[in-house]
């Protein structure tokens, strides 16, 4: 039987985008409701919304709220789409490594300018169509995700996975978190090892809380452990999500993957990549491609807002590091596992998209 998540991160409402604000787990679950594109660009900065998938949805959304906001100002059609092409430049401004928001939101933009007809109320509505059928097509490629996976997770494994990969990372079901579920619906003797995931503690937080929620027993532990585990023979295989993907299978992930590869290479543990195809950018050739987003100092020096180091020490906080591709196993997406050699693997599954 399939298994249901009871999360969904993000949904249109009609007029409004409705998403869980995930600054709150574990503390409170709470959703908000956004009408604004200016709106949606904050949540995202932020991390209100965080997780590749999940932000280009919400940059989708946010191209169709500017539409309408505009739709009530400029009546030539011309000018409409050259201020909407400004909002949609200033949505995928907001997170520079997750490729999946300047995917979602291009795919958004070409609806838009396909659209034949002169008058911009169509274009709106084109654009909310669109938007809606990018959220649900989510979800079913998360399962493809999730089944593909599954059928390579051995019997009664332990997984280590990074940061959040899961429901609240797209729209409803997850990339790695979704073969966990998928694996564990076949076999519920799966067990999950989650890394806490400094700075922002997104294991912690919020994988742990949603797979918890699920049933799914889940043990939490720090980021520096996993080559205990790993030596002592407690792990069987490492999945974790991606921000984005380079043609030759290079991928940038949350800060602290690449040690995971690391250290899974030396104890011979596979280790997996789940995402869609929409995360690989093959206009960039390797990781040295991928741009790093940078981000603020007080999320290193602080904890739940109380200080736990000198504030004068100096912070660099890059949120991803990229994993070569040597490290990589496979790379789990909806169209099946690809393998190395990636260059060929990958150029082959873009044709399928």
């Amino acid at each position: 039987m399939p298994f249901e998540s009871k999360i969904k991160t993000i949904e249109w409402l009609g007029e409004s985008v409705k998403m869980i604000d995930q600054t709150k787990i574990p503390y409170s679950f709470e959703t908000i409701e956004l009408t604004k594109c200016e709106e949606v660009a904050e949540a995202i900065k932020v991390m209100i919304v965080r997780g590749a998938p999940a932000i280009g949805i919400a940059g989708a959304h946010g191209v169709t709220l500017a539409a309408i906001e505009l739709s009530k100002k400029e009546k030539d059609k011309k000018t409409f789409l050259l201020k909407l092409k400004e909002r949609a430049e200033f949505l995928k401004s907001t997170r520079p490594t997750a490729v999946n928001l300047m995917w979602a939101v291009d795919k958004q933009i070409e609806a838009a300018e396909s659209y034949g007809g002169d008058d911009i109320d169509g274009v709106v509505e084109v654009l909310k169509k669109n938007g809606v059928m990018l959220e649900n097509q989510d979800v079913e490629i998360n399962k493809k995700i999730g089944d593909f996976g599954a059928a390579i997770i051995p019997e009664g494994a332990t997984i280590l996975t990074h940061c959040n990969a899961g429901a609240l990372a797209t729209v409803g079901y997850g990339t790695a978190l979704g073969v966990v579920r998928s694996a564990y619906a076949k076999d519920n003797t799966i067990r999950v090892f989650a890394d806490e995931t400094r700075p922002r503690q997104q294991g912690a937080r919020l994988t742990t809380f949603e797979l918890i929620e699920d049933g799914i027993p889940t043990t939490l532990i720090t980021d520096g452990m996993c080559g205990y585990f790993m030596k002592n023979h407690m792990i069987d295989v490492v999945v974790v999500g991606a921000d984005r993907i380079a043609a030759n299978g290079d991928t940038a992930n949350k800060i602290g993957t690449y040690t995971v590869a690391l250290v899974a290479k030396a104890h011979n543990i596979p280790f997996y990549i789940a995402a869609p195809l929409s995360t690989i950018d093959i206009s960039i050739k390797n990781g040295d491609e991928i741009p790093i987003e940078e981000r603020g100092r007080e999320e290193v020096t602080h904890i739940n807002g109380k200080t736990i180091c000198h504030p004068d020490v100096n912070i660099i906080n890059p949120a991803f590091d990229v994993t070569p591709n040597e490290y990589i196993s496979g790379i789990i997406t909806e169209v099946g596992i690809l393998r190395p050699d990636y260059k060929n693997s990958i150029a082959d599954a873009m044709k399928k998209m």
